[in-house]
């Protein structure tokens, strides 16, 4: 089959294209952005075509699939309805591939890369498997029996899905702009869940993950001991992390992981069961976690002269906290900046205190004007960076062009933080550091 994938880029549609390749369709596609971006690894690996005009011709046996960043009025897509293009939407052809698979979905409001990169890299060594994670990797092929997949609860994606497994690293209030209040986004994930065929593998530490009323099997894993599974003696330096592992009451193991923080912990406990459940035991399972590495833009670590970068996709208040603190538990002796680009209007509408709490963190905070490419600016009043700046303890403002102000920093770790492009300031202030 011909896919034409709109919104190539994003990271949920350079995976599926990845994954429709490999099965053996022809895949091109278009994006509005121009610049390289970090997704396009294994578009251009695979030699993907990425158009950004509309003067290439289109076949009308072509599937269009788009990103939902994209409006109906876009020019490409109402160019393909005029040359009679099929439409199917991104989730449902997802839906279809989890369906043809043994799927193990990866849902939460926070941490779901991270798992679904540890399930895979374990399950992977063992058995070779299918997978979609949500930085813009993916695989696919027809050989594989299992398929692990970043099941996304925005815009209620996952509801197409059909999970043999379901893992629910936790649920919070989060994409204001599509769920009204926390209890409609606890409804969802039950319907999601109760969908599973076989076990789903749930945070018990989590209040509203608590509250759902789940038919299939369930095991609760956290640090709670009215869990299943609970990690206990929790060790968290600046090498690393490590906890033992006690299974219905039973220990089974010391595990070590190269990650920082304690939710990195609840990640690999996740993983630990999945994994398990297939079949893995618990030394191989611990083997190949000590030698994890994570997905693009997770806690990414580069090293100039004794200045340390982070590059992070947290974008959500809790997950720029945990960030931080896991930056600070690995360099405990260095000054931890955080450099925050907001991401939608909505949810600085919603959270904005929470964000400042969070960036509060740090000793110092630098702040971007919010960058939103699915909301209008004037659908939300005067909602900018400033209601969380005025917030902030030791904050101040920054373009792509001030990366100098990032240069008083010394003996520093820098925390660069959005799911929006951060990565022209991050490159802005490199070259600026290089030549200083």
């Amino acid at each position: 089959m011909k896919y034409y994938c709109l919104g190539i880029k994003g990271a949920g549609m350079a995976t599926l294209a990845n994954i429709l390749y490999d099965l053996g369709n022809e895949v091109v596609g278009y994006d509005d952005v121009t610049d390289h971006k970090f997704t396009q690894e294994g578009l251009d690996k695979r030699g993907i075509t990425i158009y950004s005009d509309n003067t290439h011709p289109l076949d009308k046996d072509m599937i269009l699939t788009h990103s939902v960043a994209l409006k109906e009025d876009h020019k490409e897509i109402v160019r393909a309805k005029e040359c009679g293009l099929k439409i199917k939407k991104y989730n449902e052809i997802l839906g279809d591939l989890t369906d043809t698979f043994e799927s193990i979905c990866v849902s939460g409001t926070h941490g779901k890369t991270t798992t679904s990169t540890m399930i895979t890299q374990i399950l992977d060594e063992v058995y070779k498997v299918n997978y979609f994670i949500g930085d813009g990797t993916g695989f696919a092929s027809k050989d594989n029996k299992i398929f692990v997949i970043e099941s996304d609860e925005f815009n209620r994606h996952f509801l197409a899905y059909h999970p043999s497994y379901t893992v629910i690293t936790n649920i919070e209030l989060e994409h204001t702009e599509i769920y009204k209040d926390i209890e409609d986004i606890r409804n969802t994930f039950e319907t999601f869940a109760n969908k599973t065929k076989n076990v789903v593998v749930a945070c018990g530490d989590n209040e509203n993950v608590r509250m759902l009323k789940l038919n299939p099997k369930t095991i609760y894993y956290g640090f709670n001991e009215n869990n299943d599974v609970y990690a206990k003696n929790v060790s968290l330096t600046d090498e690393g992390s490590n906890f033992d592992l006690v299974v219905n009451k039973e220990e089974v193991g010391h595990f070590t992981l190269p990650l920082f923080g304690k939710h990195m912990v609840l990640n690999a406990i996740a993983a630990i069961v999945i994994c398990h459940l297939e079949g893995v035991s618990y030394e191989k399972i611990n083997e190949l976690l000590s030698k994890f590495h994570n997905a693009k833009r997770r806690f990414a670590i580069e090293n100039i002269n004794n200045n340390v970068i982070i590059d992070d996709y947290a974008h959500h208040p809790t997950e720029i906290k945990v960030t931080l603190e896991a930056a600070r538990q690995k360099y405990p002796n260095k000054e931890l900046v955080a450099i925050f680009k907001p991401n939608t209007y909505s949810r600085t509408e919603k959270f904005y205190k929470e964000f400042a709490d969070a960036l509060n963190v740090a000793d110092k905070v630098y702040l971007t004007e919010i960058d939103c490419n699915r909301e209008k600016k004037e659908d939300y009043g005067n909602v900018t960076s400033k209601v969380i700046f005025d917030l902030l303890k030791n904050g101040e403002m920054i373009s792509e062009e001030e990366a100098d102000k990032l240069l008083k920093h010394d003996n520093a770790v820098l925390c660069f933080m959005s799911c929006a492009s951060i990565e022209h300031l991050k490159q802005n202030y490199k070259s600026k550091l290089d030549n200083k």
